[in-house]
Protein backbone atom coordinates (compact mmCIF):
# COMPACT_ATOMS: atom_id res chain seq x y z
CA UNK A 1 0.00 0.00 0.00
CA UNK A 2 1.30 3.64 -0.83
CA UNK A 3 1.22 6.42 1.43
CA UNK A 4 -1.10 9.16 1.20
CA UNK A 5 0.25 12.08 -0.17
CA UNK A 6 -1.00 13.88 2.72
CA UNK A 7 1.90 13.51 4.44
CA UNK A 8 4.36 14.63 1.87
CA UNK A 9 2.81 18.10 3.14
CA UNK A 10 2.62 17.01 7.02
CA UNK A 11 6.27 15.27 7.38
CA UNK A 12 8.18 18.26 4.80
CA UNK A 13 6.34 20.89 7.33
CA UNK A 14 8.42 18.80 10.15
CA UNK A 15 11.90 19.24 8.82
CA UNK A 16 11.64 22.77 8.07
CA UNK A 17 10.13 23.63 11.29
CA UNK A 18 12.99 21.51 13.07
CA UNK A 19 15.43 23.34 10.74
CA UNK A 20 14.31 26.97 11.19
CA UNK A 21 14.26 25.45 15.20
CA UNK A 22 18.35 25.58 15.07
CA UNK A 23 18.41 29.02 13.48
CA UNK A 24 19.64 30.89 17.70
CA UNK A 25 22.04 28.53 17.41
CA UNK A 26 24.14 28.84 14.20
CA UNK A 27 27.63 29.27 14.47
CA UNK A 28 27.29 29.71 18.48
CA UNK A 29 29.71 26.71 19.00
CA UNK A 30 27.40 24.48 21.10
CA UNK A 31 26.54 21.35 18.56
CA UNK A 32 24.38 19.73 21.54
CA UNK A 33 21.89 23.34 21.74
CA UNK A 34 21.50 22.88 17.88
CA UNK A 35 20.95 19.74 17.89
CA UNK A 36 18.37 19.81 21.31
CA UNK A 37 16.63 22.78 19.83
CA UNK A 38 15.42 20.59 16.05
CA UNK A 39 15.13 16.72 18.03
CA UNK A 40 12.24 18.57 20.71
CA UNK A 41 10.82 20.47 18.12
CA UNK A 42 10.67 17.83 15.83
CA UNK A 43 8.99 15.86 18.60
CA UNK A 44 6.85 17.95 19.29
CA UNK A 45 5.51 18.34 15.86
CA UNK A 46 5.56 14.69 15.14
CA UNK A 47 3.06 14.11 17.86
CA UNK A 48 0.33 16.31 16.62
CA UNK A 49 0.22 14.23 13.41
CA UNK A 50 -2.28 11.29 13.59
CA UNK A 51 -0.60 8.19 13.53
CA UNK A 52 0.51 5.25 15.38
CA UNK A 53 4.33 6.35 14.86
CA UNK A 54 7.59 4.53 15.95
CA UNK A 55 11.00 5.83 15.71
CA UNK A 56 12.96 3.06 14.21
CA UNK A 57 15.93 5.28 13.32
CA UNK A 58 16.89 7.36 15.83
CA UNK A 59 19.78 8.95 18.06
CA UNK A 60 19.82 6.36 20.87
CA UNK A 61 18.10 4.58 23.36
CA UNK A 62 15.62 5.80 25.86
CA UNK A 63 17.99 6.75 28.92
CA UNK A 64 19.62 9.15 26.09
CA UNK A 65 16.35 11.40 26.40
CA UNK A 66 15.28 13.99 25.17
CA UNK A 67 16.93 12.10 21.72
CA UNK A 68 14.51 11.00 19.65
CA UNK A 69 15.19 7.19 20.80
CA UNK A 70 14.88 4.06 19.04
CA UNK A 71 11.33 2.66 19.90
CA UNK A 72 9.64 6.21 21.17
CA UNK A 73 6.22 6.41 20.05
CA UNK A 74 4.63 9.08 18.28
CA UNK A 75 1.41 10.78 17.07
CA UNK A 76 -1.90 11.28 18.12
CA UNK A 77 -2.79 7.24 18.50
CA UNK A 78 -5.22 7.45 15.40
CA UNK A 79 -4.36 6.48 12.12
CA UNK A 80 -2.05 4.56 10.35
CA UNK A 81 1.35 2.57 11.78
CA UNK A 82 4.27 4.47 11.00
CA UNK A 83 8.15 3.71 10.80
CA UNK A 84 10.53 6.74 10.81
CA UNK A 85 13.59 7.52 10.44
CA UNK A 86 15.34 10.84 11.81
CA UNK A 87 18.10 12.53 12.09
CA UNK A 88 16.68 15.97 13.29
CA UNK A 89 20.22 17.51 12.75
CA UNK A 90 22.21 15.72 10.29
CA UNK A 91 26.04 17.87 10.13
CA UNK A 92 26.14 19.25 14.28
CA UNK A 93 29.59 20.56 13.56
CA UNK A 94 28.04 22.32 10.37
CA UNK A 95 25.18 24.12 12.63
CA UNK A 96 27.50 24.90 15.32
CA UNK A 97 30.29 26.46 12.89
CA UNK A 98 27.33 27.48 10.97
CA UNK A 99 29.06 26.20 7.53
CA UNK A 100 27.49 24.59 4.28
CA UNK A 101 25.62 21.70 4.51
CA UNK A 102 23.30 20.98 7.95
CA UNK A 103 19.86 19.49 6.88
CA UNK A 104 17.14 18.26 9.01
CA UNK A 105 16.06 14.68 7.78
CA UNK A 106 13.01 12.63 7.89
CA UNK A 107 12.14 8.97 6.43
CA UNK A 108 8.95 7.32 6.96
CA UNK A 109 7.16 4.01 5.43
CA UNK A 110 3.96 1.75 7.09
CA UNK A 111 4.86 -0.18 9.89
CA UNK A 112 7.71 -2.92 9.42
CA UNK A 113 8.99 -1.64 5.81
CA UNK A 114 12.21 0.55 7.31
CA UNK A 115 15.01 -1.28 8.77
CA UNK A 116 15.73 -1.46 12.29
CA UNK A 117 19.51 -0.28 12.30
CA UNK A 118 21.57 -0.24 15.71
CA UNK A 119 23.94 2.99 16.21
CA UNK A 120 26.82 1.47 14.62
CA UNK A 121 29.18 2.47 11.67
CA UNK A 122 27.99 1.15 8.16
CA UNK A 123 30.54 0.26 5.15
CA UNK A 124 28.65 2.11 2.13
CA UNK A 125 28.93 2.58 -1.59
CA UNK A 126 26.23 4.25 -4.10
CA UNK A 127 26.13 4.89 -7.80
CA UNK A 128 23.27 6.41 -9.97
CA UNK A 129 22.12 2.95 -11.94
CA UNK A 130 19.93 0.40 -9.87
CA UNK A 131 22.30 -1.88 -11.61
CA UNK A 132 23.72 -4.45 -9.45
CA UNK A 133 27.27 -6.18 -10.12
CA UNK A 134 28.52 -2.69 -11.27
CA UNK A 135 30.38 -1.64 -7.43
CA UNK A 136 30.59 -4.01 -4.34
CA UNK A 137 31.94 -3.31 -0.70
CA UNK A 138 33.76 -6.27 -1.09
CA UNK A 139 35.40 -5.02 -4.77
CA UNK A 140 38.89 -3.26 -4.10
CA UNK A 141 38.72 0.72 -4.51
CA UNK A 142 40.06 -0.05 -8.20
CA UNK A 143 37.81 -2.69 -9.44
CA UNK A 144 35.12 -0.29 -8.14
CA UNK A 145 36.53 2.66 -10.33
CA UNK A 146 37.05 0.52 -13.24
CA UNK A 147 34.09 -1.39 -13.31
CA UNK A 148 31.94 2.19 -12.81
CA UNK A 149 34.02 4.29 -15.50
CA UNK A 150 34.16 1.35 -17.87
CA UNK A 151 29.78 1.30 -17.11
CA UNK A 152 29.57 5.16 -17.61
CA UNK A 153 31.97 5.41 -20.85
CA UNK A 154 33.58 7.54 -19.08
CA UNK A 155 37.61 8.06 -18.53
CA UNK A 156 38.61 7.09 -14.73
CA UNK A 157 40.29 10.77 -14.83
CA UNK A 158 36.57 12.33 -15.55
CA UNK A 159 34.68 10.39 -12.66
CA UNK A 160 34.57 12.16 -9.28
CA UNK A 161 34.37 10.23 -5.68
CA UNK A 162 32.64 11.16 -2.58
CA UNK A 163 34.40 10.32 0.81
CA UNK A 164 34.04 11.09 4.54
CA UNK A 165 37.83 12.95 5.45
CA UNK A 166 38.66 10.42 7.99
CA UNK A 167 41.89 8.72 8.89
CA UNK A 168 40.10 5.33 8.47
CA UNK A 169 39.76 5.98 4.57
CA UNK A 170 43.58 6.99 3.87
CA UNK A 171 44.34 3.85 1.73
CA UNK A 172 41.00 4.59 0.08
CA UNK A 173 41.69 8.14 -0.68
CA UNK A 174 45.49 7.28 -1.77
CA UNK A 175 44.32 4.99 -4.47
CA UNK A 176 41.86 7.21 -5.58
CA UNK A 177 44.69 9.79 -5.99
CA UNK A 178 46.90 7.37 -7.70
CA UNK A 179 44.13 6.82 -10.40
CA UNK A 180 43.78 10.28 -10.23
CA UNK A 181 40.01 9.97 -9.80
CA UNK A 182 38.67 13.56 -8.81
CA UNK A 183 38.01 13.64 -4.77
CA UNK A 184 35.14 15.22 -3.17
CA UNK A 185 36.31 15.14 0.58
CA UNK A 186 33.66 15.54 3.27
CA UNK A 187 33.91 16.38 6.65
CA UNK A 188 30.67 15.74 8.23
CA UNK A 189 27.10 14.74 7.16
CA UNK A 190 26.86 11.69 5.02
CA UNK A 191 23.23 11.39 4.23
CA UNK A 192 23.86 14.37 1.65
CA UNK A 193 26.78 12.89 0.27
CA UNK A 194 25.25 9.80 -0.43
CA UNK A 195 22.55 12.07 -2.37
CA UNK A 196 24.99 13.44 -4.39
CA UNK A 197 25.00 10.68 -6.69
CA UNK A 198 21.35 10.84 -7.64
CA UNK A 199 21.51 13.67 -10.05
CA UNK A 200 24.44 14.52 -12.64
CA UNK A 201 24.19 18.24 -11.27
CA UNK A 202 25.83 17.51 -8.51
CA UNK A 203 28.85 15.55 -10.45
CA UNK A 204 29.31 12.78 -8.22
CA UNK A 205 29.80 9.33 -9.72
CA UNK A 206 30.21 7.25 -6.93
CA UNK A 207 30.03 7.59 -2.69
CA UNK A 208 31.92 5.37 -0.74
CA UNK A 209 33.11 4.74 2.84
CA UNK A 210 32.36 4.06 6.45
CA UNK A 211 29.99 6.17 7.93
CA UNK A 212 26.77 5.89 10.44
CA UNK A 213 24.65 2.95 10.30
CA UNK A 214 21.58 5.43 11.03
CA UNK A 215 22.75 7.54 8.44
CA UNK A 216 23.25 4.78 5.81
CA UNK A 217 19.80 3.68 6.06
CA UNK A 218 18.01 7.66 5.58
CA UNK A 219 19.98 7.80 2.63
CA UNK A 220 18.74 4.35 1.46
CA UNK A 221 15.10 5.68 1.34
CA UNK A 222 15.72 8.48 -0.64
CA UNK A 223 17.86 6.99 -3.10
CA UNK A 224 15.05 4.11 -3.20
CA UNK A 225 12.73 6.81 -4.75
CA UNK A 226 15.84 8.08 -7.23
CA UNK A 227 16.81 4.47 -9.01
CA UNK A 228 20.35 4.51 -7.19
CA UNK A 229 21.75 1.57 -6.09
CA UNK A 230 23.25 1.79 -2.50
CA UNK A 231 24.55 -1.42 -0.52
CA UNK A 232 25.33 -1.06 3.35
CA UNK A 233 27.40 -3.60 5.62
CA UNK A 234 27.20 -2.84 9.31
CA UNK A 235 30.24 -2.70 11.09
CA UNK A 236 30.23 -5.19 14.13
CA UNK A 237 33.71 -5.02 15.81
CA UNK A 238 32.86 -5.30 19.79
CA UNK A 239 30.59 -7.76 21.50
CA UNK A 240 28.43 -5.10 23.11
CA UNK A 241 27.59 -4.11 19.20
CA UNK A 242 26.80 -7.61 17.97
CA UNK A 243 24.98 -8.14 21.35
CA UNK A 244 22.73 -5.12 20.03
CA UNK A 245 22.94 -6.34 16.44
CA UNK A 246 21.25 -9.78 18.08
CA UNK A 247 18.54 -7.44 19.97
CA UNK A 248 17.31 -5.61 17.03
CA UNK A 249 16.31 -9.25 15.08
CA UNK A 250 20.22 -9.53 13.07
CA UNK A 251 20.80 -12.81 12.46
CA UNK A 252 23.78 -12.44 10.12
CA UNK A 253 26.14 -9.64 11.61
CA UNK A 254 28.46 -10.05 8.25
CA UNK A 255 25.48 -9.40 5.66
CA UNK A 256 25.48 -6.86 3.09
CA UNK A 257 22.55 -4.76 2.38
CA UNK A 258 21.29 -3.23 -0.43
CA UNK A 259 18.22 -0.92 -0.55
CA UNK A 260 15.74 -3.83 -0.98
CA UNK A 261 16.74 -4.93 2.23
CA UNK A 262 16.80 -1.87 3.92
CA UNK A 263 13.14 -0.02 2.65
CA UNK A 264 10.09 -2.10 1.55
CA UNK A 265 7.20 -0.75 -0.30
CA UNK A 266 6.27 3.09 -0.65
CA UNK A 267 8.37 5.93 1.47
CA UNK A 268 8.36 9.41 2.19
CA UNK A 269 12.15 10.97 2.40
CA UNK A 270 12.40 15.11 3.60
CA UNK A 271 15.22 17.05 3.68
CA UNK A 272 15.21 20.49 4.99
CA UNK A 273 18.31 22.88 4.40
CA UNK A 274 19.66 24.40 7.65
CA UNK A 275 22.89 25.66 6.21
CA UNK A 276 22.97 25.92 2.34
CA UNK A 277 24.83 22.82 0.86
CA UNK A 278 25.07 21.08 -2.35
CA UNK A 279 21.51 19.47 -1.82
CA UNK A 280 19.42 22.40 -0.95
CA UNK A 281 19.86 26.06 0.25
CA UNK A 282 19.47 26.74 4.36
CA UNK A 283 17.02 28.73 5.97
CA UNK A 284 16.71 32.68 4.80
CA UNK A 285 14.79 35.59 6.12
CA UNK A 286 13.07 37.57 3.98
CA UNK A 287 10.76 40.12 6.19
CA UNK A 288 8.60 38.37 8.50
CA UNK A 289 9.11 35.08 6.83
CA UNK A 290 11.44 32.30 7.05
CA UNK A 291 11.97 30.34 3.84
CA UNK A 292 13.35 27.08 3.33
CA UNK A 293 13.97 24.48 0.90
CA UNK A 294 13.07 20.89 1.14
CA UNK A 295 14.10 17.95 -1.22
CA UNK A 296 11.31 15.62 -1.04
CA UNK A 297 11.12 12.41 -2.77
CA UNK A 298 7.96 9.87 -2.85
CA UNK A 299 8.32 6.64 -4.10
CA UNK A 300 5.13 5.54 -5.51
CA UNK A 301 4.18 8.91 -6.69
CA UNK A 302 8.11 9.34 -9.00
CA UNK A 303 7.91 12.70 -6.72
CA UNK A 304 11.42 14.44 -6.82
CA UNK A 305 11.37 17.95 -6.24
CA UNK A 306 12.60 20.72 -3.85
CA UNK A 307 9.89 22.41 -2.00
CA UNK A 308 10.20 26.18 -1.29
CA UNK A 309 8.75 26.82 1.94
CA UNK A 310 7.56 30.04 4.14
CA UNK A 311 7.13 30.33 7.80
CA UNK A 312 5.82 33.51 9.79
CA UNK A 313 8.75 34.75 12.37
CA UNK A 314 7.04 34.36 15.61
CA UNK A 315 7.75 38.03 17.73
Amino acid sequence: MSLDKKYINLFSKITSKAAISTIPYLGKKDKKAADKAAVDNMRSELNKIDMKGKIVIGEGELDKAPMLYIGEKLGSGKGPELDIAVDPLEGTNFAANNLPGALSVIAVSKVNNLFHAPETYMDKIAINTNQKGIVDIDFDTEKNIKNLAEFLNKDIKQLTACILDRPRHKKIIDKLKELKVKIKLISDGDVSGALLVSNKKYKVDLFLGIGGGPEGVLAAAALDSLGCYFQGKFIFDTQESIKRAETMGIKDINKKYEIKDIIKGDSIFCATGITSGDLVNGVKIKGNKYITETLITHKSSNLNKILVQEDTIKT
